[in-house]
C-alpha cells in the first residue's frame, strides 16, 4: 500500500500526480510487461550492453 504525505492546502491534483509518481518509482507495471513475454538470459546480457555501449558513447563522444 503507497501512502502519500498531504499537506493541509493541497489538492486532489497535488495527491494524483505524487501517488502517480510514487507508484511509477515501485517499478510494478514495468515489471508486468516484462513478465508478459519471456526473454532469455543471453539476450537480456546483450541488451545490456549494447545499452551500457550507448551511454559511454553518450558521455565521450568522439
Amino acid at each position: 500500500m503507497l501512502l502519500i504525505n498531504l499537506k493541509e492546502n493541497d489538492t486532489i491534483d497535488k495527491a494524483l500526480k505524487k501517488y502517480k509518481k510514487k507508484f511509477e518509482r515501485t517499478g510494478v507495471v514495468k515489471e508486468l510487461r516484462d513478465r508478459q513475454q519471456f526473454t532469455k538470459p543471453s539476450v537480456k546480457r546483450r541488451k545490456q550492453i549494447i545499452k551500457a555501449r550507448y551511454k559511454q558513447f553518450l558521455n565521450n563522444p568522439k
